[in-house]
């Protein structure tokens, strides 16, 4: 080794021990180039999928694919059901109750002015960050995807969809918004939103550049309207679509604060049950048009797959997939996220960091979203974030049956919190009550044993890990005029 890098190594080394990082632990040899990052990103995206389960009916090929490469987090759990504050958290690093960004109308950038976002990391670092689609939450009238994070960025159009179809597709133009519409869209499949966007994020690929590259893609799909070409609705035939597993009394032993949240999105499910009365089947359609939507999403993740081995840097890139939470299709008489069981905040997440993971590995320990901003800044051997609340997965990429203590924590709305081990989610609500059930003996959580006789040391085990303190709720986003 020449002098100069001994040099390099050395402050390496001393930054490394300064800063509480194993700077051996990266595979960053002195004098190489960083890694590049590809960074994806999937909206609605629940655990109903053979990746992780192989008897589950929504087929994920490319996402099988893309986990051969790295490591399979099958306890990944979103920091927040609902899209702005799960994604505040991964591109902060900040839970809900730290940054006080509850819902989806926060203006999350007023309430934290001076963030330094994930990609801002990079960007300081000397990246290339560029990205498309939904990385960030979109708000009122347009797509917002922080334009201090990125040199170059493609938003979502406004509507994701535009243009829309002249009528809902579904014919059921009482029930919902907009988003509450299903079926095939748009006529060509160039033009789909996620198409348009994995076509640019596969330009950035293919760009010749001279810094490495941090490249965000959002892929939009499962989210509603559940919108695919035609030809993908060929995949999941009417006759053989597979329905949730619902149980009538399901919320018989839900708590007064559970239900109080089930009750502010309730009409989604009422809105279902009434369509599936008056147009029966329609439950069916929209199951199965989630169906396809995930799928098409899968597919969308194999493009940029192949581009990135068409590049020749597949070998140099670090890859992190996650979605933003999950989602109900009728389980506990709910529809959409907005809630804190496991249908709705399990998520799958996938890391592939050559030289630090071994490829094709799983790992069962409870993970949460906050993760992933110290794992990358780890990984590529960036400086930590000195006041992040996640905890870098590197200790779980080498060794995925590495010690873990910790759960996994989500929160919703203020107070509202939820911790996974392995075997335990336990709930507590903000007036108290709670919600604890037993994975080993009740996947679906029907059975709530918080009030059972000898539980309390699991709630107590559990519940010491979630926050102490909640930030008072930031302010919502300003509509534009005019």
């Amino acid at each position: 080794m020449s002098h100069p890098n001994r040099c390099i190594l050395r402050a390496l080394l001393l930054f490394g021990l300064s800063h509480g990082v194993l700077v051996t632990s990266l595979h960053l040899r002195a004098g190489e180039a960083r890694p590049d990052v590809l960074f994806i990103a999937i909206d609605d995206l629940n655990d109903w999928i053979q990746l992780l389960d192989k008897d589950a009916p929504i087929r994920t090929p490319n996402l099988e694919r893309l986990a051969a490469r790295g490591v399979l987090f099958t306890r990944a759990y979103t920091a927040s059901p609902a899209c702005n504050p799960s994604r505040v958290a991964v591109l902060t690093g900040l839970r809900p109750s730290t940054s006080g960004v509850y819902g989806n109308k926060t203006d999350w950038r007023r309430a934290l002015p001076e963030a330094t976002t994930l990609p801002q990391r990079f960007m300081a670092a000397g990246y290339d960050v560029e990205g498309a689609g939904k990385v960030f939450h979109h708000h009122y009238g347009g797509a917002f995807h922080d334009k201090p994070s990125f040199h170059k960025f493609q938003p979502l159009p406004d509507p994701p969809d535009s243009p829309m179809p002249p009528a809902k597709l579904n014919r059921l133009a009482w029930y919902g918004s907009p988003n509450t519409d299903w079926g095939p869209w748009p006529e060509q499949e160039k033009d789909h939103v996620d198409v348009r966007t994995v076509d640019y994020c596969i330009e950035r690929l293919r760009a010749k550049r001279d810094r490495p590259l941090f490249l965000a893609c959002g892929i939009f799909r499962p989210h509603m309207p559940f919108f695919a070409p035609r030809r993908w609705f060929a995949e999941y035939p009417k006759e053989s679509v597979v329905l949730p597993k619902l149980k009538e009394d399901d919320t018989a032993d839900i708590p007064a604060g559970g239900r109080k949240l089930l009750e502010q999105k309730a009409w989604f499910w009422r809105g279902m049950q009434k369509a599936e009365t008056e147009t029966p089947g329609a439950w069916r359609d929209a199951v199965r048009a989630y169906q396809v939507c995930a799928t098409f999403a899968d597919a969308q993740v194999g493009r940029l797959l192949e581009a990135l081995d068409a590049s020749g840097r597949a070998d140099r890139t670090v890859i992190a997939l996650w979605s933003d939470h999950g989602y109900h299709l009728g389980e506990k008489t709910h529809w959409e996220k907005f809630a804190l069981w496991e249908k709705t905040t399990h998520v799958p997440l996938i890391v592939v960091a050559p030289g630090i993971a071994k490829p094709g590995s799983s790992c069962g320990r409870p993970v949460d979203l906050t993760a992933i901003y110290p794992t990358l800044l780890d990984v590529c051997g960036l400086p930590p974030a000195p006041d992040g609340d996640g905890v870098s997965l590197v200790p779980l990429l080498r060794d995925p049956n590495a010690a873990w203590e910790r759960p996994a924590v989500m929160t919703y709305q203020r107070d509202n919190h939820a911790a996974r081990s392995e075997r335990w989610r336990y709930i507590r609500y903000a007036d108290g009550t709670e919600e604890l059930y037993d994975h080993a003996n009740d996947p679906n959580e029907w059975s709530n044993l918080a009030d059972d006789i000898g539980r309390e040391e699991v709630k107590a085990q559990l519940r010491r890990w979630l926050p102490t303190k909640s930030a008072a709720p930031a302010p919502d986003m300003k509509r534009p005029r005019g």
